[in-house]
């Protein structure tokens, strides 16, 4: 059943137009300038042939500042403490001990590109890692990371950039493994156009001003996780097949735009979830085939700091929207709503009603429009039984956008005293479905 629905999903993306495109290797506009040309010093050059010549050259103080490696197998745990970029020849693999963190740097301008990093220890008390990163305007570019418990882990790494990385996880369950890419506290820095398969999480905690942009991150926990994450992009991604695409939590002024969020299966799954965040706003995305399309859990925490969902296609989700709360401060405005088994689900039998919503289209809509405007002369309500019940059983979720559960919302439709309940309410939802643009 679970790969029948993963097929399906697929298929889904598909029809509706959202193409896949390739991650990594990208040129980077307005990034920062690293390694030590970016400081004036001259491009001194040397070539590594064993990872003894490699150690010397990067051990001695007045070292080059740039060292190629030849193609071939470098084997042992490496430490940099200086400025130095070093580039790798096709076929130039660093190959740890499996004891410890392969390339660990505690410096700032340092760059590595065109390697493979694999090999790393095992512990998570110590975070062993493909790559770990202290220092400020470090640039990864173009380096694959395998066999390893974290991928790529910046720690105080300021205005630096992660570009063209592909993280191989392991395959162990989600919970045994480590983090794909981590920022932590690591301020004004780029993930761009990189691939994550099989990790546990993409973290972005403590860090002001991220930007993840271009990357696809698949089959993994969290496609992305914010924690006191504030004035984050999040820009052309493809979080597909996670248990959770984006998760925001305790995070400021976010822009979440033309992402696809596909795929998040199970009883946990969620495209987009936002809990106690305030400013967010979410443009231009597709959230197509998941358990929960987006939820939302006290977000904002005060109407005077909005979250505005604009532009959106939810599609083919169990669950449209999820709110944890009235929904005070929210704005859905110009959405599409396209063939959800349930539009909109709230916890603990409340109501949204608080969401300010507007010129949505909803595929289940059933008015009319007789003055041609393309506006319904009738609000769209959500006023559905079956979520009171589903709510009190939640072991009648599995029968969501089903006949049976059918038939209990059009029987509270068509008798009143039964629907006891009104969730949601568009007065102004549009007759024809919304041309959005693909991401």
């Amino acid at each position: 059943m679970t790969s029948r629905r993963v097929l399906v999903v697929a298929g889904l993306v598909a029809a509706l137009g959202v193409g896949s495109r390739a991650s990594g290797g990208l040129p980077v506009e307005g990034a920062p300038a690293v390694g030590p040309s970016a400081s004036g010093r001259p491009a001194e050059g040397a070539r590594a042939s064993s990872f003894a010549e490699l150690r010397e050259l990067v051990e001695r103080p007045d070292g080059p500042s740039h060292v190629t490696l030849a193609p071939g197998t470098f084997r042992g745990d490496l430490t940099i403490v200086r400025p130095l970029r070093i580039s790798g020849s096709a076929g130039s693999i660093l190959e740890g001990t499996g004891l410890g963190t392969v390339v660990t740097i505690k410096a700032s301008d340092v760059a590595l590109e065109d390697l493979v990093v694999r090999h790393s220890g095992r512990r998570h008390t110590t975070e062993d890692a493909g790559i770990k990163a202290t220092g400020d305007r470090i640039s990864l570019s173009r380096v694959r990371v395998e066999d390893a418990l974290f991928g790529v882990s910046l720690l105080e790494c300021h205005g630096c950039l992660v570009e063209g990385v592909h993280v191989r996880g392991d395959g162990e369950d989600s919970e045994l493994r480590g983090d794909g890419i981590k920022l932590w506290e690591s301020n004004d820095s780029i993930v761009r156009g990189c691939l994550v398969e099989g990790a546990r999480d993409l973290v972005v905690w403590y860090t002001k001003r991220a930007t993840l942009e271009r990357n696809v991150v698949r089959h993994s926990r969290y496609g992305a996780h914010f924690m006191y994450a504030h004035d984050a992009r999040v820009v052309g991604n493809r979080f597909e097949h996670d248990v959770v695409g984006v998760f925001v939590m305790y995070s400021l002024r976010l822009r979440v735009e033309r992402n696809v969020l596909a795929g998040a299966r199970g009883a946990a799954g969620v495209g987009l979830g936002l809990k106690d965040s305030d400013a967010v706003d979410v443009v231009g995305n597709w959230l197509v085939g998941n358990t929960t399309g987006t939820y939302l859990d006290n977000t904002p925490r005060t109407p005077e700091d909005p979250v505005t969902f604009e532009g959106n296609v939810l599609a083919v989700n169990d669950v449209a929207a999820r709110f944890h709360g009235a929904g005070a401060g929210v704005t859905m405005r110009g959405n599409e709503l396209k063939n959800n088994a349930v539009v909109v689900e709230v916890d603990g039998g409340g109501h949204a009603l608080a969401v300010r919503a507007t010129g949505n289209h909803f595929s289940d809509y059933e008015g009319y429009d007789l003055d041609g405007d393309g506006v319904g002369d009738v609000p769209y309500e959500v006023k559905a039984l079956s979520s009171d019940l589903t709510e009190k059983h939640p072991a009648l979720k599995m029968f969501h956008g089903t006949a049976a559960l059918g038939v209990v919302d059009a029987v509270a439709r068509a008798v009143p005293v039964f629907a006891n309940h009104l969730l949601f309410v568009d007065r102004s939802p549009r007759i024809a479905p919304l041309a959005l643009e693909t991401p």
